[in-house]
């Protein structure tokens, strides 16, 4: 009896410690993606124009991609990894539901659901910006600004010839907002190539060192800044049969975006949203394709401060003459009908939430699958809405963020989804019946590890806004004690930190502080995304000042918590949670004692037109606006300690911003640290990110710790 009591206690205590394992920095950094992966599910994608879809499977032969049938679950070999070279399964992209491509070491070849492998489109090992017209056998590419197109023929057509530093055809551009993510638009039936010219001779050129070549070697690169002369763009179209380029009249002599380029099924037209410089005026205009005459204006949008496509037009299925537009007109980013003489027949989704992706329809139907945040602004949930009457209807049932993927008929959708603790399920979802099925359910790769206790936090604005935030405990908490805090934030635009995804922190970084006796604390304040377009607005002009007085709210709650210790309170952030950082750490120096700034932006005039120009107009319309918030003028306000980091080769922040800060920090005889990624762009990625966020970890340690001096 003793030796089994003695044995069951050391089995206790070697559970324990098993339980006990720390978060380490690599694992905070990279576990997610290498040891503390999640279980999923590979090569799970629905077949076209079938209710089936394929899921790599590992078999006693090796692996197999099999093909699941929806509903009865029926099973056939489609692969076996001994087909390929290397003994495995390529990912593959299915054309139609006979035949897969994939990229084999550069060569693009396609294998048929018997087995039979071909060599396919014939791309140079140097081409950029690639974009396949699967179905007819095409693609377009981009080689030194020069447009190429591959036709089905396999005859590679150059489209253009202009290509240089000045001149850049076939690629994104306005520095990729307004939801611009390419710049080849191939056609419908594949017999027109539509892309963009983008003439930036006259903008402003800006050094990049590349410091890995002795000696260090410069490239300029072109940076449209706030206020100053922009890029001309025009939409080409080119026919492979008569060889001949026509640029719509687009007006290109104006100062303008162009953006949500679509083509009409028939492929007779051209739609291009006209957005004026200053980003308040829109336009949706027709174009011939042929000729490139401007045909009309369908409808135009206003607003005060800012109108912002981020979508291209999706046409209603077997209508040729009707479409869904994606606008925030009321407020909140929603769907519309209209015809395309212009006329609204019907507002699809209406309501305080927003539509965030349309991912499928069904046909018969008449209903759109759409991605929403009508149950929370912290989750994404798949719903049908019928594009008549608006008619709404759930399929997702459980809290958290979903990511549906929905067969060609609609019927079907595969949903990946998370929440605050569950790590992974992946589902099938009848979404004309609502039932629903398992697939995985994924082990926690936390299980065994100190992870912190999560509190979900809401507080007000002044304007009585609900303010959502993570408050993060420190391990082996005690109620007695009193901890230092860390504040993580962003809060600018087209971000959101706060879902209800796994982990529960939002990160493991956190997870790891907790481990080293911080309170973390993260909150999304007014200019977040996803809350609308009033809450996104509340920023405009003025950066940094309402988003202070919210962030200002939750340092006021962590302030009354009875653990915390408001004399030991840090602050960090990167790009705009840098700005952010720094704007505290100068203009409110009596809060922070320590703030840790990633590639901040120091002064507006010196970050680039387009998103600059959104939420702050330009500097000669705004003057007062830039010059309240440019902190090289308050640097003398410094207090605390605070460390500045930035990558060499950084495009987006360029380098100047800190360099300025840093000397306008001699000037002021204030002492700042400093600390540069050699290499790195905007984002120190890799393993080199351990590097950086210990680096991070270690400055607050010495600054914030009970030990730590002023």
């Amino acid at each position: 009896m003793k030796t089994n009591l003695l044995y069951a206690t050391l089995l206790l205590s070697t559970l324990s410690v098993a339980q006990q394992k720390e978060i380490t920095m690599k694992d905070a950094v990279l576990g997610l993606s290498t040891n503390l992966r999640i279980e999923n599910l590979n090569q799970v994608q629905w077949i076209p124009s079938e209710d089936a879809y394929t899921q790599n499977v590992k078999t006693k032969y090796g692996e197999a991609l099999v093909k699941r049938h929806v509903p009865n679950n029926k099973v056939d070999t489609i692969f076996r990894s001994t087909q390929f070279e290397g003994n495995r399964i390529p990912s593959l992209n299915w054309i139609n539901n006979q035949k897969a491509f994939f990229n084999q070491k550069g060569a693009f070849k396609t294998v048929a659901t018997n087995g039979q492998i071909n060599n396919w489109i014939n791309i140079p090992a140097n081409a950029e910006d690639v974009e396949f017209d699967a179905t007819n056998n095409q693609a377009g590419y981009t080689i030194d600004n020069n447009l190429y197109f591959v036709d089905n023929a396999g005859n590679t057509h150059q489209i253009t010839k202009d290509g240089s530093y000045n001149i850049v055809n076939g690629k994104s551009v306005h520095q990729n907002e307004f939801g611009i993510h390419k710049g080849i638009y191939i056609s419908p039936k594949g017999n027109y190539v539509a892309f963009y010219r983008m003439d930036q001779t006259v903008v402003t050129e800006y050094p990049i060192i590349d410091w890995s070549v002795q000696p260090a070697v410069n490239k300029n690169i072109k940076y449209p800044f706030a206020g100053t002369k922009n890029h001309t763009v025009t939409l080409g179209v080119y026919n492979p049969k008569t060889k001949q380029t026509v640029f719509l009249q687009t007006e290109p002599e104006k100062d303008q975006y162009l953006t949500s380029v679509t083509w009409s099924p028939d492929e007779k037209h051209i739609y291009i949203g006209i957005l004026s410089r200053n980003q308040k005026h829109l336009k949706l205009n027709q174009y011939d394709a042929t000729s490139g005459q401007f045909i009309k204006t369908l409808f135009e949008e206003h607003d005060d401060k800012y109108v912002e496509p981020q979508h291209e037009l999706y046409f209603i299925p077997g209508k040729t003459n009707e479409f869904v537009w994606w606008s925030q007109r009321d407020g909140f980013m929603h769907l519309y009908r209209f015809n395309t003489n212009g006329k609204l027949i019907n507002q699809i989704t209406k309501g305080d939430w927003i539509v965030t992706d349309i991912v499928g329809q069904n046909a018969k139907a008449k209903e759109l699958l759409i991605v929403t945040t009508k149950d929370s602004p912290k989750e994404r949930h798949l719903y049908a809405v019928n594009w008549e009457n608006g008619k709404l209807r759930k399929l997702t049932k459980e809290a958290g963020t979903h990511n549906p993927s929905v067969s060609t008929s609609g019927i079907y959708a595969i949903d990946n989804w998370s929440n605050d603790n569950t790590p992974r399920k992946i589902d099938v979802i009848n979404t004309t019946s609502g039932k629903i099925d398992n697939l995985l359910t994924a082990k926690n790769p936390l299980e065994g590890y100190k992870t912190a206790k999560v509190e979900n936090v809401t507080l007000k604005a002044d304007d009585g806004t609900d303010l959502y935030g993570k408050l993060i405990y420190p391990n082996n908490f005690d109620a007695t004690k009193k901890y230092p805090v860390i504040v993580y934030l962003y809060n600018g635009p087209h971000a959101q930190l706060i879902n209800n995804k796994f982990p529960a922190s939002g990160n493991l970084w956190y997870d790891h502080l907790a481990e080293k006796g911080y309170v973390v604390f993260t909150m999304d304040g007014r200019g977040s995304a996803n809350r609308g377009l009033k809450f996104e607005q509340a920023i405009h002009g003025k950066a940094a000042t309402t988003e202070m007085e919210d962030q200002m709210k939750g340092v006021d709650y962590l302030k009354a918590l009875p653990f915390v210790d408001a004399e030991r309170m840090g602050i960090h952030g990167w790009s705009y949670g840098g700005f952010m950082t720094t704007s505290f750490m100068l203009r409110k120096p009596d809060v922070f004692k320590v703030g840790v700034a990633g590639g901040p932006v120091i002064d507006w005039r010196q970050y680039e037109a387009m998103y600059t120009e959104r939420y702050m107009e330009s500097p000669q319309d705004n003057p007062k606006g830039y010059e309240g918030n440019n902190l090289l003028t308050k640097v003398n306000n410094l207090q605390g300690k605070l460390l500045v980091i930035h990558g060499s080769l950084d495009p987006v922040v360029v380098w100047q911003h800190s360099m300025d800060l840093l000397k306008e920090s001699v000037k002021a005889g204030k002492q700042l640290d400093y600390y540069v990624y050699p290499n790195h762009e905007h984002n120190v990625r890799g393993v080199e990110r351990v590097h950086l966020m210990q680096k991070i970890t270690d400055y607050f340690d010495l600054y914030l710790k009970p030990e730590s001096t002023k």
